[in-house]
């Protein structure tokens, strides 16, 4: 079964739409996109923006598994008030025991981290 990185290089090519177009709209480089094909889970909000800039809707092609180990998908909560405290609601987290798996899962986090800063720099800044 092809894990997440393939299943979003597969709906990219089938689309027709260029990587380059998709990297400039992202405000992304070429080795980053790349370096997604080649994980197994990726950021929900990477997918969500890949599938509007090519049109396409990621939910029919990920299992309910895949689904739910999407890195910051954040589970749906009631927004309850209690003394005018709003719940936090935290990203879901897979325990695993094996290091190199819980580095990897760190290491995709960083790398969406430090895109989404960029981004932030991009849209304050503007490009150079």
């Amino acid at each position: 079964m092809p894990h997440q990185g393939e299943i979003l290089q597969e709906a990219i090519k089938h689309s027709g739409i260029s990587i380059t177009r998709i990297v400039e709209e992202m405000g992304i480089t070429r080795p980053t996109i790349y370096r997604k094909f080649k994980e197994e889970t990726i950021d929900y909000g990477f997918v969500t923006r890949v599938g509007e800039i090519i049109n396409h809707d990621f939910s029919n092609d990920f299992t309910v598994v895949q689904q739910s180990s999407l890195l910051f998908v954040t589970p749906q909560s009631k927004a309850i008030v209690t003394n005018n405290v709003t719940p936090r609601v935290t990203a879901v987290q897979n325990i695993d025991s094996d290091p190199a798996k819980q580095l990897l899962t760190l290491q995709a986090k960083y790398i969406a981290l430090l895109e989404a800063y960029n981004e932030l720099l991009l849209k304050v800044y503007g490009p150079k």
